[in-house]
């Protein structure tokens, strides 16, 4: 398995390679190169300042594909895969403060496995979808659930910007099939899951919106949330881990 990190240099973004923690060169593309052996070390990959590993066209994201996160919204789980899109606008990286505007009510944070789509995927087969994957990351769902409520439909609740932390590296080659998956708000442990207990694998849902829509390479699949979530406010900081991924950290602040 390789660790790719998009990471900030003065003549701009640049992919690097991590190997036990720390941070190397790398000439190629993850889209269109196999990673190798790391290059030069550049450094601790902590000590590095990380931007957005994709600049997705779409984030597809999944609701309630947790039975116990759909229980303790008192939901039913759905028959299919419930879709609904973030805009790329939502999108910050590991570090970058999620902003809470004022007077939207309570925020939560949803601790997330990312799918990053690694080619053009259209009618895949469900047999086939893993092989369209470049990786996986850790993302958080923010969501303003008052507007969730009150709107019916989830675009404005789930869509302002800096309501979508991704990062901090992509892993290649991980199984997604049980993976840990946690949030950590202020250092205490909020929600604990795992992958296999997804109402629909990462495979079936690659291959359910892959028939609706085309999902062109960096396109990001959020896959649903364990049960859990909580509010987040300004001075709080969120964790979001995924095993085999790291930590994707951001600090909340009230948007000024």
């Amino acid at each position: 398995m390789a660790q790719i990190a998009a990471y900030a240099t003065p003549s701009g973004p640049r992919y690097g390679l991590v190997a036990d923690g720390v941070l190397h060169e790398w000439d190629g593309n993850p889209f269109s190169d196999r990673p190798v052996t790391p290059g030069k070390a550049i450094g601790p990959l902590d000590e590095q300042t990380l931007v957005l590993p994709v600049t997705p066209t779409k984030l597809v994201c999944i609701g309630r594909n947790y039975a116990a996160h759909a229980a303790e919204h008192q939901a039913a789980v759905p028959d299919e895969p419930m879709l609904f899109l973030k805009p790329p606008s939502a999108l910050i990286p590991h570090r970058a403060p999620i902003r809470i505007p004022p007077g939207i009510g309570r925020v939560d944070h949803e601790a997330e496995l990312a799918v990053i789509i690694g080619r053009r995927a259209r009618r895949v087969r469900r047999e086939d979808a893993l092989d369209y994957v470049l990786g996986y990351t850790c993302a958080n769902d923010v969501s303003a659930r008052d507007f969730q409520k009150k709107d019916g439909q989830w675009g404005r609740a789930k869509g302002f910007d800096t309501f979508c932390p991704l990062g901090p590296v992509i892993a290649t080659e991980l199984d997604p099939s049980a993976l840990d998956v946690r949030a950590i708000l202020n250092g205490e442990l909020r929600q604990n899951g795992n992958t296999r207990d997804m109402v629909f694998d990462v495979p079936f849902l690659i291959a359910f919106i892959s028939a609706v829509m085309t999902l062109e390479p960096g396109d990001v699949i959020l896959t649903g949330t364990p049960e859990g979530v909580s509010p987040i406010a300004p001075g709080d900081e969120i964790a979001i881990e995924v095993e085999g991924v790291g930590t994707l950290r951001n600090p909340v602040v009230a948007e000024e």
